[in-house]
């Protein structure tokens, strides 16, 4: 008997209906929804760390993260943590005209762009759930390191996350 795929879409939170296209990529149709609940509550920042591409590791490599942001404000600020905590990040664009990469003809969008600019088009899914009043940064990091270095063993590494926390200290500093 033969078996027959069908494009299937879901209903996000935020009311979005989602072809699921591709069901490796399904960890940002939770995080969409989670990144839905952060506006709800009125977050006046939303920062997400998710291995979220393979393209992102392709393109930078397993030791620098993809920084996607809304707001260059917050990317530089973001960038010149990286620089002051050691922890490097590279920003790489929402790059609007691949917008239509994610277009459905059953659904309001994909949750992949195909095989092309994959970390974009991921980061570019992830920004369909966050309003442009809301400052956003997404990292896309593989978190593991393959070798030790000095003061960073082999395994799970939060690469980006000391950069981070390094802004976030200086944006809403211990009072």
């Amino acid at each position: 008997m033969a078996h027959c795929v069908r494009a299937t879409s879901s209903k996000s939170r935020v009311g979005l209906h989602v072809e699921i296209d591709n069901t490796d990529a399904e960890g940002r149709l939770i995080l969409a929804d989670a990144m839905t609940k952060a506006v709800e509550d009125k977050a006046e920042l939303m920062v997400d760390f998710a291995t979220l591409t393979g393209a992102a590791r392709t393109a930078l490599g397993p030791e620098l993260p993809a920084l996607f942001a809304n707001v260059d404000d917050l990317a530089c600020a973001i960038l010149d943590a990286a620089d002051a905590s050691g922890d490097p990040v590279w920003r790489l664009p929402l790059w609007k005209p691949y917008a239509d990469m994610l277009d459905s003809d059953i659904a309001d969008t994909m949750n992949s762009g195909g095989a092309f600019a994959g970390a974009i088009t991921a980061a570019l899914f992830l920004q369909k759930f966050v309003p442009d009043s809301t400052p956003w940064a997404h990292l896309d990091t593989y978190a593991w390191r393959g070798t030790a270095k000095p003061a960073r063993p082999k395994g799970g590494e939060a690469l980006g996350l000391r950069a981070v926390y390094r802004y976030l200290t200086e944006r809403y500093p211990v009072r």
